[in-house]
């Protein structure tokens, strides 16, 4: 007697195909949402101070004095926040977990005896996460824009060492952001390296060109050592009533 098999057909979230399908690409923009969202709760991560700058910059280099200079500063921001008293882990050193000037953050931060995020993302040119992101707080994105999105989503400062376009690019949208007033909470930004900033943007130039406003001049700030970069980093991050976990930057809905 013959019997005909019968069909079987598997769920669809568990069906490699199509979640790798250009059908699928909503799903796979929202679980790089939902997936970094589900850790940040269980493990209590309230902000962040992000730190932006080249992959290119190694301690050996030519300007190796940066990534020293980040790791040193990422250190007192991670012993500083360990001193608040809180129940939630506040300014959480994060990076793009990359090389570089995000290498020297999550050591610098790793070195204080803190946790410190890595939001890595993949490229045809391999990035590989550095070895010093707390394992728990380490993610992997495909997605730029949604990256970008958790830079922004959980960050109280950004601070910006020298980069080429990425670096740029991150910058921009933050600014951007703070400039248009569509974050209801102001999320300032240092530039560290004025001789490079000053040199790589024409900050003035835009002005006179009445491409910014003089008043957007104000959105960030220069320092050029670690300690004057701490303090003005305390004097903006005031410790507040703890509320929700994580404690996202919300935005501001046109009247």
């Amino acid at each position: 007697m013959n019997r005909t098999p019968k069909p079987h057909a598997s769920l669809a979230y568990q069906n490699r195909e199509f979640l790798d399908s250009d059908g699928a690409r909503p799903l796979r923009i929202l679980a790089e949402y939902l997936a970094p969202l589900e850790v940040f709760r269980r493990e209590r991560i309230h902000d962040t101070v992000v730190f932006f700058g080249s992959a290119r910059l190694s301690p050996d280099g030519p300007l190796g004095h940066y990534y020293e200079e980040a790791r040193a500063l990422a250190r007192l921001v991670t012993a500083w926040s360990k001193s608040l008293p809180s129940g939630a882990h506040r300014y959480i050193v994060c990076s793009g977990g990359g090389g570089g000037i995000m290498e020297a953050a999550n050591r610098g931060a790793s070195e204080a005896g803190g946790r410190t995020i890595g939001l890595n993302i993949g490229l045809p040119r391999e990035q590989r996460p550095n070895p010093y992101i707390t394992r728990e707080l380490c993610f992997e994105f495909h997605y730029f824009f949604m990256r970008k999105l958790w830079f922004a989503h959980l960050a109280r400062a950004l601070v910006v060492f020298p980069g080429g376009f990425g670096t740029l690019d991150e910058l921009a949208e933050i600014l951007t952001l703070q400039q248009t007033g569509k974050l209801t909470r102001r999320t300032p930004v240092l530039l560290y390296g004025s001789t490079y900033w000053n040199e790589i943007v024409n900050f003035d130039a835009l002005v006179r060109h009445g491409m910014i406003s003089r008043e957007d001049l104000d959105l960030f700030t220069f320092a050029d050592d670690p300690a004057t970069a701490l303090g003005l980093l305390q004097s903006w991050l005031r410790p507040e009533p703890e509320a929700v976990t994580p404690a996202f930057a919300s935005s501001r809905t046109p009247p």
